[in-house]
């Protein structure tokens, strides 16, 4: 486990079997939002989504066209208020659409540092994974993201129809952590 930069309360870890209450309420609530929390590993038993996020994080058993990624989950006080998705290269849709790195905070835990926890820690895995600059992409009408992105750095690279027909915003973000000074 992990606690992210810039939170001494938001810790980072893999999924467990032992979070399935939490996780298929987290999957109700960003529902709502037209939102995946399992990021496309929906829909069949939680030990199957389990072991598929983990061999997706190995590279292993890829469906068709995925691409290697790491799936973590944000913790405060031993409650799931969000994960991180941290794709280790991109395929065309990602390049395009979606991104290195996706992220979620269920409703209740928003407004409290999370996602830009959640995006910072993104970024330094990235950066572990040898990618300079990550490709992070929202909504254009996801206000909150694009201030979050911003706020870690985000350059604004251009807005491009999405897959779904609405407008996406696309910024790249340097992975390297300033130096201390």
């Amino acid at each position: 486990m992990t606690a992210t930069p810039g939170t001494s309360r938001l810790v980072l870890r893999p999924l467990t079997l032992g979070d399935e209450d939490q996780v298929r309420a987290a999957e109700r609530e960003l529902a709502a939002d037209g939102f995946e929390f399992l990021a496309g590993h929906g829909g069949r038993p939680f030990a199957e989504q389990v072991a598929a996020l983990d061999a997706e994080a190995r590279g292993t058993d890829l469906p068709e066209g995925w691409v290697p990624a790491t799936f973590l989950v944000g913790v405060v006080d031993g409650v799931i208020v969000g994960r991180v998705s941290v794709r280790h290269r991109l395929n065309a849709w990602l390049a395009q659409y979606g991104g290195h790195i996706g992220y979620a905070v269920r409703p209740a835990y928003r407004r409290q540092g999370h996602a830009t926890a959640l995006l910072r820690a993104g970024l330094v895995h990235c950066a572990a994974l040898g990618i300079d600059q990550a490709l992070v992409t929202c909504a254009d009408t996801n206000v909150a993201s694009a201030r979050t992105i911003e706020g870690c750095g985000g350059a604004l690279q251009d807005v491009v129809d999405g897959d779904d027909g609405r407008p996406t915003r696309r910024y790249l973000i340097p992975t390297a952590l300033p130096a201390a000074g």
